[in-house]
């Protein structure tokens, strides 16, 4: 298991994780997966509006990675009810499934930001922990919507009204408990292990919310051994 220092990376075995399917019946589990490789998002939930928009980043290269033999799997920090819900009326076709509790990004190791305390001398080491200063000094525009780059809070909230989007209460809960989770994608092969990593904003919090580079993807894509 990974922690958020030192996430999962090529070569680990991928951790065992059984969830709740949102836009199927029943639930999905590593061992329904192993036999044949799959790229996993584990993303924030849908109160994260560019995190709404990578899944659809993601479903637009499925096709790519299925003639490679390759199945894709999104996994949303939010109720499976409220999940089929979203998705029922925005339909995309990857496997969906629901981790409210972040789950499964903890067992990768995705890290979730911790904020030090005012006046903390604590060194800061991103993404584990930073300063609230460093924080609201970053700006981000990762899909160029945006009419300017924006503090990553206040774009949230900008994106979301764009998109008329209202978050209800467990939108809110959800994004009370876990905003500060970061997103990962791993391509895992058909043995179960990790084949290919990438953590958001490695970078530093103005890279946070920026799709893995595609042609990345399918090179790792490629490279893996049948």
């Amino acid at each position: 298991m990974g922690d958020p220092l030192h996430p999962l990376q090529p070569g680990d075995p991928a951790p065992a994780f059984a969830l709740p399917a949102a836009n199927r019946e029943g639930s999905v589990s590593l061992a329904d997966l192993r036999g044949r490789p799959f790229l996993i998002g584990l993303f924030r939930g849908l109160h994260c509006p560019f995190c709404r928009r990578q899944v659809t980043q993601l479903a637009d290269i499925q096709p790519a990675l299925r003639a490679e033999g390759i199945e894709t799997v999104a996994v949303i920090n939010t109720p499976v009810e409220r999940a089929r819900m979203y998705f029922r009326y925005r339909p995309v076709p990857l496997l969906l499934l629901a981790d409210p509790a972040c789950g499964t990004h903890r067992a990768f190791g995705v890290p979730a930001v911790e904020f030090l305390p005012d006046g903390s001398t604590e060194p800061t080491q991103w993404p584990s922990r930073t300063r609230m200063a460093d924080f609201e000094a970053a700006r981000v525009n990762p899909t160029g919507e945006l009419p300017e780059p924006m503090q990553p809070m206040a774009a949230n909230a900008a994106m979301n009204a764009k998109d008329g989007f209202e978050p209800d209460e467990t939108d809110t809960a959800i994004m009370a408990s876990h905003a500060t989770q970061l997103v990962g994608h791993f391509l895992i092969d058909g043995t179960g292990t990790i084949a290919w990593a990438n953590i958001e904003a490695r970078d530093g919090p103005s890279s946070l919310c920026y799709f893995p580079d595609a042609a990345q993807i399918m090179a790792a894509a490629g490279a893996l051994e049948r």
